[in-house]
């Protein structure tokens, strides 16, 4: 990587009898470092010069009064360095650049600051201007563009760095693994698991002890809904490497599992460990998000704020306050929040809870101003390859066509079968009139996915539209006692259905006692009991004669 040296430095001639050693770069790209080339062979002296003749022996009163001066010395010039200002570190390795710093913050798994990857990415173009060949760096510029596109959701970055990792592998296409791991990332930035998936299974092949490439593959398992898999490479990266990524990681997975003190646990110890504001953000962001989900807005604003706090280009921390504050009552503070969050990133998922939120208010026209960007968002990302079926599809489902939603969404989870895509689906095919066939895959996303308020609301609108108002009642209010704030339209909607179902009535569930008596006709027919045998006579005792 190209770094910034120093103009005094370079200004400055080199010294006599000194060889002049070219800068040579590190592998890793981080710190510049110098050939270790010796400057005196063998029987060489390091100063030539002439000899000078030994002096006279000195006596040993002489000595001991000259190493009692220099002593003094010392003392007296290591106080003049104490009151001496801080040189910035000098003693100690010198610091990361704003590139250096971005490459150490993606080899590391972890989010790398704007700007650096803004420096990050400019010097290797530069570089690669020069050294089209250099398929290392070529792998470094692509996974940068993908690190960019994910901070700001950029699809144009994507196709960048596509042709950047596919450079890197024309010009290396055995081993390697930095590009195939590029790849990996990709396909999961895109929503494309399954290409996600096939990259990484080549990267983590090849290298079976790079961590890097076992997270990547767990994401594109988790997109894929691969349980087994999931639990494979969560136990690979935590074998292989410890620290805020894999903590992150394992909370994730945690929450997916609806193991939810385990997952708080993990993300507040990813929190703590660190070590760059982005990554701290990116920690304090997810258990905000665990927060929400428990129904404790207050706290996970507070977690936000922190987030926005230590890095205030964290976009998805301002739309997630935007969440917190509907549910405290703060409207015009949560638009606020979320025009700050779209004008940041316009996500289509941004786009339509601002729409929702804009139609629970009675502001229809603003609503449908933020329908019309989330279809212009999605068609856009898809110029990128990005995969937004599922979000385009759950808008169709409540604000659009619901048969559209359900020919979308169908396609979208034979590719990826997650969770949350079968909830989608399920919900779609209730909206399209096929509650029977929705309700089966609500039901399985209920079982196999995270514990999700808007699941339960699924299940319990479709059930009641079967009328199985029992099971409607029970889910409903599981769905409210989860989160009563998970939607703007959603919540009133669980409210109001439960008002509509009204109290059970008396002598116990519908599901338990029937509503009239079962016909003889039609009842279960039951053997006869087998008669029991009857005992037989004891013979009677012979008189003798």
């Amino acid at each position: 990587m190209d770094t910034e040296e120093n103009p005094q430095a370079a200004a400055a001639p080199p010294p006599p009898n000194a060889s002049v050693l070219p800068a040579v770069q590190s592998s890793d790209g981080r710190i510049p470092r110098r050939s270790r080339t010796s400057l005196g062979g063998p029987g060489r002296r390091l100063f030539p010069g002439p000899r000078r003749p030994l002096g006279p022996r000195r006596s040993p009163v002489s000595r001991r009064a000259l190493i009692a001066a220099a002593v003094a010395g010392c003392v007296v010039l290591g106080g003049v360095f104490v009151l001496l200002p801080d040189r910035g570190g000098e003693s100690g390795p010198p610091a990361l650049g704003p590139a250096g710093r971005a490459v150490a913050a993606v080899g590391a798994g972890a989010p790398a600051a704007l700007p650096d990857l803004a420096v990050l990415i400019g010097e290797r173009e530069a570089h690669l201007r020069a050294h089209p060949q250099d398929d290392e760096s070529w792998a470094v510029l692509g996974s940068a563009y993908v690190e960019r596109g994910l901070r700001t959701a950029d699809s144009a970055d994507y196709p960048k760095a596509e042709q950047a990792l596919r450079t890197s592998l024309k010009a290396r296409p055995d081993g390697n693994v930095p590009a195939l791991t590029g790849l990996a990332a990709l396909g999961n930035a895109r929503h494309d698991f399954r290409a996600a998936k096939k990259w990484g299974e080549q990267a983590v092949r090849l290298a079976p002890r790079r961590w890097t490439a076992h997270a990547a593959l767990l994401d594109a398992y988790r997109g894929l809904g691969d349980e087994k898999g999931v639990a494979r490479a969560l136990a690979k990266v935590r074998k292989l490497r410890s620290g805020a990524a894999v903590r992150v990681r394992a909370g994730v997975v945690f929450r997916d599992r609806g193991w939810r003190e385990d997952a708080a646990a993990a993300l507040a110890d990813a929190a703590a460990l660190a070590r760059t504001p982005a990554e701290r953000a990116a920690c304090l962001y997810r258990v905000g998000e665990l927060a929400w989900e428990r129904g404790e807005p207050g706290e996970s604003l507070r977690y936000f704020d922190a987030a926005l706090a230590a890095d205030p280009d964290h976009h998805p921390s301002l739309a997630s306050r935007g969440r917190s504050l509907v549910a405290l009552g703060r409207t015009s503070d949560a638009l606020r929040a979320y025009q700050g969050a779209l004008a940041r990133q316009p996500a289509p998922e941004y786009a339509l809870e601002l729409g929702e939120l804009y139609e629970s208010l009675g502001l229809r026209p603003a609503a449908r101003a933020q329908y019309d960007l989330l279809r212009a968002r999605v068609k856009q990302a898809g110029l990128g390859g990005v995969n937004d079926e599922r979000v385009l599809g759950l808008f169709e489902a409540d604000h659009g066509d619901p048969g559209a939603a359900v020919r979308r969404l169908t396609a979208e989870f034979k590719r990826h079968g997650s969770p949350e895509n079968a909830d989608a689906l399920g919900w779609a095919l209730h909206r399209a009139g096929e509650s029977e066939a929705g309700l089966k895959r609500v039901e399985a996303a209920v079982k196999k996915g995270p514990r999700s308020a808007l699941f339960f609301y699924h299940r319990g609108e479709i059930e009641r539209e079967l009328g199985r108002y029992g099971a409607a009642r029970r889910h409903l209010n599981e769905a409210l006692r989860i989160n009563p704030y998970f939607s703007p339209l959603g919540a009133a909607a669980a409210r109001d259905a439960l008002d509509a179902l009204g109290d059970p009535p008396e002598g116990g569930p519908a599901e338990v006692y029937p509503p009239y008596p079962i016909p003889l006709s039609e009842r279960t027919p039951t053997r006869p009991p087998k008669p029991k045998p009857k005992p037989k006579p004891s013979p009677r005792p012979t008189q003798s004669a």
